[in-house]
């Protein structure tokens, strides 16, 4: 009888460890992240004609990389954000024009991995197209990265007029020859934006709204973005023509770090996102 209490005993603790085991011990993809407020939205969901070419997803950015948080080409936005939009975007298509959205929500995750790669001044991989007149320890001095972004508040974009119909545009190729972001529109990696002067996310002052040496054309073309965004309640950041914030912002203080993913959405369930990185 001791011998098969004994026998019992094991039983009952290896089937309790087992137990254990398989409750807590969920798979590294499993584990829920932070989620978006009810009101962050798929821009998708609310106007499907806007363009995507979320450069943070690709490694033609200025990191060289892919982004940390970026999980899905996605554009998340407040709903009020993107409301707005949708109305931009329904003046520009009677023009013959359409947006492109290049990056919306930013995580603040995403915003420390550019910090990161900013302090590595080893790291100068893509100089040659996105900071090719800025010395790298410069950066933060002269304002191009921050440990803080309003991206991470959900209601700031970055985005371009494209003509329609919007020519293909082919992927970056890491490790290809690099033009400066500043060069002819010709010579610069080819984006299907209209001409405004430089590329997107060009750390250079001719990036400034109203630089005045930029030509006549590249003046309307901005001109035209920022009219367009200006009329339905965006705000331009005088350094950066494509860079703008919709006010009054839903949450003004608040940087979030959710990844940029469906599965982030509260509309959205987690089952239903099966991209990872």
């Amino acid at each position: 009888m001791t011998r098969l209490v004994s026998r019992l005993r094991t039983l009952i603790i290896a089937a309790t460890s087992l137990l254990a085991l398989t409750t807590t011990a969920a798979p590294a993809g499993a584990t829920p992240g932070p989620r978006a407020p009810e009101d962050f939205v798929a821009l998708r969901s609310v106007d499907p004609t806007i363009l995507h070419d979320i450069r943070y997803f690709t490694a033609h950015n200025f990191v060289g990389d892919r982004v940390d948080g970026y999980r899905q080409p996605l554009c998340i936005l407040t709903r009020p954000a993107a409301e707005a939009l949708h109305k931009a975007q329904t003046k520009l298509l009677k023009r013959g024009y359409t947006l492109k959205v290049y990056d919306c929500y930013r995580p603040q995750r995403a915003v420390d991995h550019f910090v990161r790669w900013a302090e590595d001044l080893d790291d100068q991989r893509m100089k040659t197209e996105f900071y090719p007149g800025v010395d790298k320890t410069r950066l933060f001095a002269d304002g191009y990265i921050a440990e803080k972004s309003g991206h991470s508040r959900g209601s700031t974009v970055d985005l371009t007029v494209v003509r329609l119909p919007a020519r293909p545009t082919r992927p970056y190729v890491p490790g290809e020859p690099l033009v400066p972001c500043h060069a002819p529109r010709d010579e610069r990696f080819p984006d299907n934006s209209v001409d405004m002067g430089t590329g997107y996310d060009c750390f250079d002052t001719l990036s400034h709204t109203d630089d005045p040496r930029i030509s006549d054309v590249q003046r309307a073309n901005r001109q035209l973005l920022k009219g367009t965004l200006e009329a339905v309640g965006f705000v331009n950041l005088p350094e950066e023509w494509w860079h703008f914030t919709y006010k009054p912002e839903p949450h003004p203080d608040t940087y979030f770090d959710f990844p940029v993913s469906r599965r982030s959405l509260a509309s959205a369930p987690r089952a239903a996102d099966s991209s990872s990185h």
